[in-house]
């Protein structure tokens, strides 16, 4: 008796990691810059329902950062500010195969695909100031009173596209860019407009006031960073992707039609 490819043939696990680079979008890389990447990666889990329908979850890492220094626009050259922040990522997400993919087929071992879901994630905005490392979110850049600051643990929309092919029946490799639509634009710890630097530096000190407005003084030594002007942009929300490689073991076997006695 041979064993035949049903649609279920291919239900079973998934586990394995990946490494690769992350990148971010938001108030602080409006054109979509892809000049400071960072360090990625993560574990994955997948559970194959048939040929074509996957359900994936994820537990990811990666580093962001972006400058106003590096942006071709005169007003964030001027504004100049900067960020960077560790991302501890949990993603859960539908895949669709383009092509029947079976492990172990001979010819139907690689596949395009397409995936969407829901992220929870942890970040932590940090910049520089006089040669250290300063959490901005405690400080309340932009006016927030004490214990109304933005959530650290945020959810958002999981979007992307990879490739997978067999190595042999057990080991495939998997190349992906996902991308994360965000609930928040405080990633950067940058999102709507200046406050009162003396409300500000009564509320929340000094230090606060210094990376609240970091702008670059003008000929006439005035400052862009004026209260209720512009620091970022509310409208247009923040945004992360991962791009990289990995490689996962499938648990799952080649399952045989049952055959009924009836005649």
């Amino acid at each position: 008796m041979f064993c035949l490819f049903f649609a279920n043939a291919q239900r079973g696990w998934e586990l394995g990691g990946w490494i690769g680079i992350s990148h971010y979008f938001g108030d602080l890389n409006t054109e979509f810059r892809i000049d400071k990447p960072g360090f990625a990666g993560g574990l994955v889990g997948r559970y194959n329902f048939n040929t074509r329908v996957c359900l994936k979850m994820s537990a990811n890492y990666g580093r962001i950062a972006a400058t106003d220094a590096n942006s071709n626009n005169t007003f964030e050259q001027e504004r100049n500010l900067s960020f960077q922040s560790r991302v501890f990522d949990g993603a859960m997400q539908f895949e669709f195969n383009f092509l029947p993919y079976i492990h172990g087929s001979k010819d139907e071992n690689y596949t395009p695909y397409l995936f969407a879901g829901f992220n929870v994630y942890n970040f932590n905005p940090q910049a520089e100031y006089e040669g250290e490392l300063v959490d901005l979110r405690p400080l309340g850049t932009e006016g927030q009173f004490r214990g109304e600051e933005y959530y650290a643990t945020q959810g958002g929309f999981v979007y992307g596209a990879g490739f997978k092919i067999d190595i042999n029946y057990e080991w495939s490799i998997n190349v992906e860019i996902s991308a994360r639509r965000l609930f928040t634009d405080y990633l950067d710890d940058v999102s709507g407009v200046y406050p009162d630097s003396g409300d500000l530096e009564a509320l929340r000190g000094e230090l606060a006031v210094a990376l609240s407005d970091r702008s670059i003084p003008d000929a006439n030594d005035v400052k862009i960073g004026q209260e209720g002007r512009q620091r970022g942009n509310s409208k247009a929300g923040d945004a992360y992707v991962f791009f990289g490689a990995g490689v996962v073991y499938y648990f799952g076997s080649l399952r045989c039609p049952t055959i009924s006695n009836r005649r």
